[in-house]
């Protein structure tokens, strides 16, 4: 039986969106396993200069990144779509082992099979340190709850 992440490409403004904030959701919990499930079996990643394939890869990599970064808080926001592909610009806060903050800015460029698995996601990412009182995530983990502001609202 195939798997299916709906909603499907073609994306509209409005799906695209929607994969974007299921996306944001999902990174959110902060889950290395539930997030891996959003991509094919043998999807391949470039995260700033690592390269990975595969949903095993993808699983241990999240599990060390969430090691690092602590008490991460994400948004994402859709900045182009057209057929089977998402390009969307996202910052996250977070904290190291020490307790310096920093503000994490970044692209990323998805591709979807049929099925709407990503099979391809390409991310740049910078790191900012910023100062405790700087942050603007300041929900409880998880959700970032449906009224907070969106990057744009942000300035970010």
């Amino acid at each position: 039986m195939s798997e299916s992440r709906p909603p499907l490409p073609p994306f509209t403004a409005e799906t695209a969106a929607q994969k974007a904030r299921m996306a944001e959701d999902a990174w959110n919990s902060r889950d290395p396993a539930r997030v891996a499930l959003a991509y094919t079996i043998d999807s391949r990643w470039r995260n700033r200069a690592e390269f990975l394939q595969g949903r095993e890869a993808i699983q241990t990599f999240l599990t060390r990144k969430w090691g690092r970064e602590r008490d991460y808080r994400l948004i994402k926001e859709v900045w182009a779509f057209r057929d089977n592909r998402i390009a969307v610009r996202f910052a996250y806060e977070w904290h190291d082992h020490s307790g310096s903050w920093f503000r994490s800015y970044g692209n990323e460029n998805w591709e979807f099979d049929e099925l709407g698995l990503m099979r391809l996601r390409i991310a740049s990412i910078n790191d900012l340190p910023i100062l405790e009182a700087d942050r603007k995530y300041h929900w409880p983990l998880g959700r970032r709850p449906d009224g907070h502001p969106s990057l744009s609202e942000l300035g970010l």
